[in-house]
């Protein structure tokens, strides 16, 4: 019984580079290049927000550790995060910030449990990949951390990109 359970294929989930496609005439079709797509982790209490590529498969430094639930009781009294999906695209001026999407998490490491929406992280990461803006769920704080962390990490990416984030991300 222990080798037929081996025996089955593993699926796994793999980040591909550049063209999917490349050198082959069908192999690798209606797969998607991560390669331009950064998660950021802003934790709202410290005021920081920082790349996290861990995050990518639900295994940042924040996450690490704790088991999320979809219910917000199971991490009350724990810390506010939010996971933001940041895609970069090239236009004739340059590269800009292209797609931002930002997920809800919070964590409680005293009882290492946390809340978070799987699906909704996964949709997000999807809307950011296809140059979409979400950031209205933010608080007027964390859109700061946000908008301060995008212009110093590279201001001439914040300058050249869309009206709709610089409103999304105005705060007053």
């Amino acid at each position: 019984m222990a080798s037929e359970q081996n025996s089955k294929p593993k699926l796994g989930f793999t980040i591909i580079k550049n063209d999917p496609t490349d050198g082959h005439k069908g192999f690798g079709i209606g797969s998607l290049s991560l390669e331009n797509i950064s998660p950021v982790i802003i934790d709202v209490e410290e005021g920081t927000a920082q790349v996290e590529m861990g995050a990518m498969h639900a295994r940042s430094d924040t996450e690490r550790g704790i088991k999320f639930t979809t219910d917000r009781k199971d991490s009350e009294g724990g810390k506010p995060f939010w996971l933001v999906w940041v895609t970069i695209d090239y236009r004739e001026e340059g590269p800009y910030y292209a797609g931002i999407t930002a997920c809800e998490m919070v964590v409680n490491r005293e009882k290492r449990r946390g809340y978070k929406l799987l699906a909704d992280h996964v949709n997000r990461m999807d809307k950011s990949m296809k140059r979409h803006i979400i950031v209205d769920e933010m608080d007027d704080r964390s859109k700061k951390i946000l908008k301060d962390f995008l212009i110093s990490h590279n201001a001439e990416l914040w300058e050249r990109s869309t009206n709709e984030l610089h409103e999304g991300l105005r705060t007053e």
